[in-house]
């Protein structure tokens, strides 16, 4: 259908609204919606970057996608279903949504199952890159990721499979701050060099640049950068 709406996966980046890309800012003042995961959107941190780089869009239509984060495939499934659903019907009166999510929108980021549904149905989606935390985390520790030919690993939790760390080069953990114990433990029979960054680019950033330095409280966002 020509008038059709068409929705943007926008990455926003890590924390720190000066990160946002100049693309960004320009399809989120543009696009008629702005839909964000959750149930409360205008409180949720996606939203808040955006909201400080992009002050207009507090006067958009800003609508909650419900998108829990549970482990029941066939459940998520539905959610993801019902989530797509809503995006058509607004797609189908002709308005273009801006779905914000943190970090980079191709890395580990739920509306990559929103994608596969609504490009499934015939409707047209776009991605718009942003920092990622990985990238982020480094930069703020004034880290290099890589250099030379050395190997870049990034490993969405470390649970108990300590064998990734065997592997060459730099290893970058992410979402392993429900067993960070049992994490800090594999880190360090590994031998590795150990610096971690949480909440990068937030208010309540703090930087580890040892093992020793981070603690057993360490939340969500927190991001593990362990190099040979």
């Amino acid at each position: 259908m020509a008038d059709r709406g068409k929705i943007y996966g926008i990455g926003v980046g890590p924390g720190d609204p000066e990160y946002m890309t100049i693309k960004a800012v320009r399809l989120i003042g543009e696009c008629d919606i702005i839909a964000v995961p959750g149930e409360d959107p205008r409180e949720s941190v996606a939203y808040k970057i955006a909201a400080a780089a992009v002050p207009e869009v507090d006067m958009k239509e800003c609508i909650g996608i419900s998108m829990p984060m549970v482990k029941n495939r066939e459940l998520i499934s539905g959610f993801h279903r019902n989530a797509a659903d809503r995006i058509e019907r607004i797609l189908d009166e002709g308005k273009n949504i801006a779905y914000l999510t943190l970090g980079d929108v191709t890395l580990y980021c739920t509306f990559s199952y929103l994608q596969n549904m609504l490009e499934a149905d015939g409707y047209e989606a776009e991605l718009v890159s942003g920092i990622s935390s990985v990238s982020a985390a480094a930069a703020r520790i004034g880290l290099p990721l890589a250099e030379w030919n050395e190997n870049l690993h990034v490993i969405p939790g470390l649970h108990g499979d300590e064998e990734c760390l065997k592997l060459p080069g730099t290893c970058v953990i992410m979402k392993s701050a429900s067993r960070i114990k049992e994490v800090k433990e594999s880190l360090r029979k590994s031998g590795r060099t150990v610096r971690a960054v949480e909440n990068c680019g937030m208010e309540n950033e703090r930087i580890f640049r040892s093992l020793d330095e981070i603690p057993d409280d360490a939340g969500y966002f927190t991001l593990i950068i362990a190099k040979e």
